[in-house]
């Protein structure tokens, strides 16, 4: 009796140490995992953001200043020089001690490089930033058939779908003959657009960028 006592006692001894180890090892995976899934995570999500960066400054140094935007210039220890302008109609700004400066046409960086160059007649080292901070001078208009008819403000990279998109359509709308209307060269030229193809993924070469001024027509 003792013999199966003793011989009991230690199955149950050998079958706890191995329940043990199996434990151990799920728990050193499951942290494996774990980490390994944590640094996936961080490695996307660095990637993510460095491409969101990169998309939010890809337009930035090439955007063009135009008539009724909005700029805020600031000169570092100037606050005097420092102020929030609208670029006129005559794409001119108004600035103390330069008077009217040209901005229509210009990059910012353009415009601050002008500006920092003015203003060494008055400063020592003049350090100069220019922000676009209302894009009114680029605009779209869209007319016919939808139901958002008007100007639209044009956003980077903005093509022909997208605007019809924000604009949306009446049940009247014919989506096979829209059209684009654009100056060129002093010619008004037109553009022909059929939604139901280019949704499908049809004739790609209809859904164009669009440009300021570019009119949108939903017959």
């Amino acid at each position: 009796m003792k013999k199966v006592m003793i011989g009991l006692a230690a199955a149950l001894l050998w079958v706890g140490i191995a329940a043990s180890g199996m434990l151990a090892q799920t728990s050193d995976a499951g942290k494996s995992a774990a980490g390994s899934a944590a640094n996936d995570a961080a490695s996307n999500g660095a990637s993510n953001a460095s491409g969101a960066n990169n998309a939010s400054n890809a337009d930035g140094p090439d955007y063009v200043i135009g008539a009724d935007d909005t700029l805020h210039i600031s000169v570092w220890k100037e606050p005097d020089l420092s102020e929030t302008l609208p670029v006129r109609p005559d794409g001119k700004i108004t600035m103390p001690l330069l008077n009217d400066v040209e901005a229509a046409g210009l990059t910012p960086l353009q415009l601050k490089n002008l500006l920092t160059e003015k203003l060494r007649k008055y400063l020592e080292d003049p350090r100069v930033t220019v922000v676009v901070t209302g894009m009114n001078s680029r605009r779209i208009f869209v007319t016919g058939e939808v139901t958002h008819s008007g100007a639209m403000p044009l956003l980077p990279h903005m093509t022909m779908l997208q605007a019809l998109a924000a604009a949306g359509f009446t049940q009247f709308a014919n989506l096979k003959a829209i059209y684009l209307l654009r100056n060129e060269g002093g010619k008004q030229v037109k553009y022909p657009f059929n939604y139901k193809q280019v949704v499908k993924g049809r004739h790609p070469e209809q859904n164009i960028p669009l440009q300021p001024g570019d009119t949108v027509v939903v017959p």
